[in-house]
């Protein structure tokens, strides 16, 4: 137990990092390269909807089958639809106060805006820290095949390389509503801050809750899903009249490898 728990937290940390990373583009850079992050957005999204199924839909339905006395598709499609309308209300609040602080006067709504920006992204990365938790915790159950440990692995890639462009996201908008490179930077990163916690919970929730397994991993990848259809693609498709196939092979690319992996090693 302590061991699945251990690799959560330092997958998460890992993500973590990389938001940092994000962040410090805000030191060096005035504007990062669109066209590379569109690219980075693309394969986050593609890995992202292959590791849905293959690392969180599949074992949720093998789950469900095997420990569980109601039929595996009730549990995986309603962890799957709670999933995503866990990330849907989750978006429709940060919409809602950064929609409050747009109103707010100039000194007070510029203080506002930068504390809804931080929110936005941070409320955002903790069902994602969740996903990551859940598939290191599902190696406690017995299973802890090669296939089940790269599959935690690869989750974890997707999210931490999706959340380069998250961690700019926060610092570049920060630095161009007048605060210093280094508070910027230090704002940026402290929104993966929370995806370490929301990994920990989700690999204890699976622990010791075996029988909630299923649910959760279903509940992941309705998470995922929602948040590579709704946000990952139509962002890295910004630039589509300019290099209309760059994302789109990206997104290709992603699910490739992260199917040849789960099936290679499967």
């Amino acid at each position: 137990m302590d061991n699945v728990v251990l690799m959560a937290l330092a997958a998460t940390s890992g993500t973590w990092l990389v938001t940092a990373l994000g962040a410090a583009t805000v030191i060096f850079f005035k504007n990062p390269n669109q066209k590379i992050l569109n690219l980075m957005l693309g394969f986050a999204a593609g890995v992202m909807i292959a590791a849905s199924f293959w690392s969180l839909l599949q074992p949720a339905i093998e789950r469900a089958e095997t420990y569980l006395n109601v039929p595996a598709w009730l549990v995986v499609t309603c962890g799957f639809l709670c999933g995503a309308v866990f990330m849907w209300l989750s978006d429709k609040l940060v919409s809602y106060t950064r929609r409050r602080a747009d109103g707010e006067g100039s000194a007070g709504g510029r203080f506002n805006r930068i504390i809804m920006l931080v929110l936005s992204i941070t409320l955002h990365n903790i069902p994602e820290g969740m996903a990551v938790g859940v598939a290191f915790g599902a190696l406690h159950s017995g299973h802890a095949a090669p296939e089940a440990l790269m599959g935690a692995v690869t989750i974890a890639i997707g999210i931490g390389l999706q959340n380069f462009p998250e961690g700019a996201a926060v610092s570049l908008p920060l630095r161009r509503e007048g605060c210093s490179r280094g508070k910027s930077f230090f704002i940026g990163q402290a929104s993966g801050m929370v995806e370490p916690i929301a990994g920990v919970f989700g690999a204890l929730m699976v622990v010791y809750v075996e029988t909630f397994l299923p649910f959760a991993l279903a509940f992941a990848a309705g998470a995922m899903i929602l948040v590579a259809v709704h946000e990952l693609i139509p962002e890295c498709q910004q630039n589509q009249r300019i290099h209309p196939y760059f994302a789109t092979m990206g997104i290709v690319a992603g699910f490739a490898v992260m199917m040849l992996l789960d099936v290679m090693l499967g």
